[in-house]
């Protein structure tokens, strides 16, 4: 291919749940183009995917990967993400670098979690959407029961782009053809529901179309299928076997031909302003003569070349020796290689255009979710952040070896900034370190990394559970601060009011002090101390929240007023207002989902009742598996796993993410109360 311009540049990400033959299929692809010269297995370890140590010991993927191909003329940067959903956070994260989805479904297994779950985050962020149906030559597949639970699951609009033939063993495509073959649904009828759906995008065609009885060309139908693709209007369905290449073909075709390039999808949601304050729309162009602007949607911690940011320009082109800014930073850095990443290999590139996915190493500046641009005119731009499960399972560690202890929290760093749903504690009322994340695979994939990578030996065990302390009524507080110690005194009084707020609401900080009684200097230290009562608990040394605080009232003096004497009347009247408020003690409460035999469901859900939760619903997925979703205390679920895996003989599995708080029983406060008092009079 000779001098590529961002029309041939396609963008794609390959998402669905695990073991749906995702990583096998960018294998196929990349052979199929002549990218490699044979196809790699996961079982044997040796795909360009999944080139971690740890994945090929775990047999998935646990990262997002980048490769990239030529066919036809178009080049096609495709991401393969892990599948499972303790690593949602590598797939969420990719659906902010492209312009399509390939959603890819295990024709054994149907519709899962977390096909459902992408399919809908990916209508929400504007990604066109495509659903390969792979592994269509395995045994007991209903292709046509799958389809019609697509299209009940997922809508009409999702329509046939070919057709397997043969048991499977080829594809014929649907566009260009108007009869043959097929393993069930007709070719004709099936071609014909496809140019019925296309041209309701364009009046004129449309009209033409019923009018002469005669199907538009393939470039006429161009640019009403992308229009039906941005709106949703068209989902795709491509069936392939990913192992015997059937299907392969034409899905390439429709990656060149018909996916969109960065001028055809969705603009990304770019704004102007702070989180928090007033934004408005900024809209990114693809023109690579303009100022740039790429976002980071992966960071990389790599043991050889360092921190690694990994991005998608959207707009202006980044060269060698290009100065970029880091945000709102002032401070430039020079770009001193651009990579393109194949797999593992770091491929030097001279430029990238928009719409191209690149990266660059050893700049300390670089986070995840940044914005590049190379200049002050884009200060202030920031993409739409993406909605990312909540790391609610957790793990109190500390290292075994005493030397590891200053390195351990640098080490957790570089996990942390590398995923969004990993997270790091510190509890100075426990003096716990917590590790947090989606779950048990999650954290053991971490913990695996530390010690293989790192080798960094960690103890663990079960964290405190997150409580929260809230109020149920409003009430007073009020705190001279007088201190003399023969120099200089201190002296500061703080009369202030505190308000229950919705649940989830969070904190409000009211300034309506009149005339000056708490000069305006002194009242950030007043409100620093509201906060470090908060954060530090009352009745039980969980950190506070959902209420309003209102300073109404309050005297200083001209010479011994000073920060500290407001910082501590601030607290003080802050613990004495909230002891009078009717305070309660708050627990999380997560979304669970269970899958597991169906023969099992009865056992599972008076488990789950037992447990204080509340069913929600079951749903068949996939031949005799059930899914029961509810809710449930997190304290409630300790030792889940192994509970879960003794009652499905090993064969169920479970996924959480965080509903809201709850109060506790009764006696779970009185309990929580009495342990803090205990610690507070050690």
């Amino acid at each position: 291919m000779g001098q590529t311009t961002t029309s041939m540049l396609r963008a794609v990400a390959l998402v669905g749940h695990g073991a749906a033959g995702k990583t096998t299929l960018a294998e196929s692809l990349l052979a199929a183009a002549g990218e490699i010269s044979s196809r790699g297995a996961v079982e044997k370890g040796n795909t360009v995917c999944d080139f971690d140590p740890q994945e090929r010991e775990f047999g998935h993927s646990l990262n997002a990967a980048l490769v990239g191909f030529s066919w036809q003329d178009a080049y096609v940067h495709l991401i393969d993400t892990p599948g499972f959903p303790d690593f949602a956070g590598q797939a969420i994260s990719a659906l902010a670098a492209v312009d399509t989805a390939l959603v890819v479904i295990n024709a054994q297994n149907g519709i899962e979690l977390s096909t459902e779950k992408m399919m809908q985050l990916a209508a929400a962020r504007g990604v066109c959407r495509m659903i390969v149906i792979n592994k269509i030559d395995a045994d007991n597949v209903d292709l046509p029961a799958l389809v019609g639970e697509i299209r009940e699951r997922f809508g009409r609009e999702c329509m046939l782009l070919d057709l397997p033939v043969k048991q499977g063993a080829e594809v014929v495509e649907l566009l260009g053809h108007d009869s043959g073959e097929s393993d069930f649904e007709s070719v004709a009828a099936a071609h014909r529901a496809l140019i019925d759906q296309i041209v309701e995008e364009d009046e004129d065609l449309l009209a033409r179309y019923l009018d002469e009885g005669l199907d538009p060309s393939p470039d006429e139908l161009h640019v009403p299928f992308e229009k039906a693709l941005r709106s949703g209007h068209l989902i795709p369905i491509l069936f392939v076997s990913a192992k015997t290449g059937a299907g392969i073909p034409q899905l390439l075709d429709a990656l060149a031909q018909l996916a969109p390039s960065p001028a055809e999808g969705n603009p990304p949601p770019f704004y102007r302003g702070e989180p928090g304050g007033p934004t408005e729309a900024f809209q990114a162009e693809p023109d690579p003569e303009k100022h740039v602007l790429a976002h980071v949607f992966k960071i990389v911690s790599d043991p050889f070349i360092g921190k690694v940011g990994v991005f998608r320009v959207h707009q202006g082109t980044i060269r060698k020796d290009s100065q970029l800014f880091v945000g709102d930073g002032k401070r430039p850095f020079k770009v001193g290689h651009i990579y393109r990443l194949q797999g593992k290999e770091y491929l030097e590139a001279e430029s990238l255009l928009p719409g191209d996915l690149g990266a660059v190493a050893k700049v300390d500046e670089i986070e995840f979710d940044c914005v590049l641009h190379d200049s002050h005119d884009e200060d202030h731009i920031h993409l739409k952040p993406l909605e990312f499960p909540q790391p609610m399972h957790g793990l109190a560690v500390t290292a075994v070896r005493k030397a590891d202890e200053q390195r351990l929290f640098e080490i957790l760093r570089k996990l942390e900034v590398e995923d969004p749903c990993f997270r790091i504690e510190r509890h100075a009322t426990t003096n716990e370190t917590v590790i947090r994340g989606i779950g048990e695979m999650h954290l053991r994939a971490k913990l695996t990394r530390l010690a293989q990578q790192y080798k960094l030996e960690l103890d663990t065990a079960p964290p405190q559970i997150a409580y929260r302390e809230a109020i149920t009524a409003a009430a007073e507080g009020h705190c001279r601060h007088k201190k003399q110690s023969g120099g200089a005194g201190q002296f500061g009084e703080v009369a202030l009011r505190v308000e229950p707020l919705e649940r989830g609401a969070g904190f409000e900080f009211v300034d309506i002090v009149k005339g000056g009684v708490i000069p305006g200097v002194f009242m950030a230290s007043v409100e620093k101390g509201v906060r470090q009562a908060l954060a530090d608990g009352v009745i039980a040394g969980f950190a506070v929240q959902d209420l309003r605080v209102t300073v109404h009232d309050g005297k200083s003096h001209p010479v011994d007023g000073k920060d500290i004497a407001f910082q501590t009347a601030g607290r003080k009247a802050t613990i004495e207002a909230i002891r009078a408020a009717k305070p309660i003690v708050l627990e999380p409460v997560v979304e669970i989902e269970i899958l597991a035999p169906e023969a099992m469901t009865g056992d599972l859900t008076g488990d789950l009742s037992s447990k204080r939760g509340h069913l929600t619903g079951t749903q068949p997925r996939g031949p005799g598996v059930m899914a029961i979703t509810g809710q449930v205390p997190l304290a409630e679920l300790d030792g889940y796993q192994s509970r879960l895996k003794s009652l499905t003989a090993g064969q169920g599995s479970y996924s959480i993410s965080f509903s809201h708080y709850a109060q506790v029983p009764p006696a779970t406060q009185q309990q929580l109360v009495a342990e803090h008092q205990v610690v507070d009079e050690e």
